[in-house]
């Protein structure tokens, strides 16, 4: 009996220490993220990269960017790879004080630039940007049409633009759904909520409010209502003030107001 004992610990081997184990899973990640790149590589803004930089080493992500890749070898796929983390770099992780939620890019050349609900010039602004616009010239006085339907002077002041979905084929909504970007944007959600305080959520619509979920309703303030397309606008979206509300809930923290002319 002894001897098997003997036997039995032998054949175990060393016991690796914390340190060590510790040592290889971030060796593990460095690799996963480094195959990532080489599948895809798009550059991300450095303190977001330092609060949901481990995504990129995560299994999910790796084969998210085969698929993007493979996706971009046969179709045209929309924002360019440049622009997917745009918003990474327009607005630092620390610098958010409001965030809007949209479902995915626009799938149509000239429109899509990794800021949600936001297109390129000259692309007139969609249906659902101008319905954003017409909400605003009621609910915010002096409030003008900008002419164009660029949103990155909200970006530059703390407006988190985020789909939830970040790459879409050309001329196909929706095409991207369902192969890892919902649980990437998941993760950016739980990030903000757990990292940041006094943040305001901007949830129109269904898609955007499944994440409400991930939100500590206790640290933040969630504003919901219907989606601003011409479908669902009449059904809570005009009227809702969400851009008045939002600026007096940041002065009540203490934190600057969004110029929403600012564009």
């Amino acid at each position: 009996m002894e001897l098997m004992s003997q036997e039995k610990n032998c054949s175990s081997g060393p016991q690796l220490t914390v340190e060590q184990l510790k040592r290889i899973e971030q060796k593990r990640h460095e690799a996963m993220r480094r195959l990532a790149a080489r599948n895809d590589p798009m550059p991300i803004g450095e303190s977001w990269s330092i609060h949901i930089g481990t995504e990129f080493g995560k299994p999910y992500f790796t084969e998210l960017m085969s698929f993007v890749t493979e996706e971009r070898k046969h179709f045209t796929v929309y924002p360019s790879k440049e622009q997917v983390f745009f918003w990474t770099h327009v607005c630092a992780f620390e610098a958010v004080k409001v965030v809007i939620l949209g479902q995915d890019p626009y799938p149509r050349q000239g429109q899509a630039h990794g800021l949600c609900f936001s297109v390129l010039r000259p692309s007139p602004p969609p249906p659902s940007l101008e319905n954003i616009f017409t909400e605003l010239a009621i609910d915010i006085k002096d409030f003008q049409h900008p002419g164009h339907g660029d949103l990155t002077g909200w970006a530059k002041q703390g407006v988190l633009l985020l789909n939830s979905v970040l790459t879409v084929r050309s001329r196909e909504p929706t095409s991207h759904q369902g192969w890892g970007w919902e649980e990437f944007t998941d993760a950016v959600v739980r990030s903000l909520s757990r990292n940041l305080k006094g943040l305001v959520f901007l949830l129109w619509g269904s898609y955007a409010q499944r994440k409400g979920k991930l939100i500590n309703r206790s640290q933040h303030h969630v504003l919901e209502t219907s989606h601003p397309s011409p479908y669902s606008a009449h059904m809570g979206f005009f009227g809702c003030r969400h851009f008045s509300k939002t600026n007096i809930l940041l002065m009540a923290a203490g934190k600057t107001p969004i110029d929403w002319n600012a564009l």
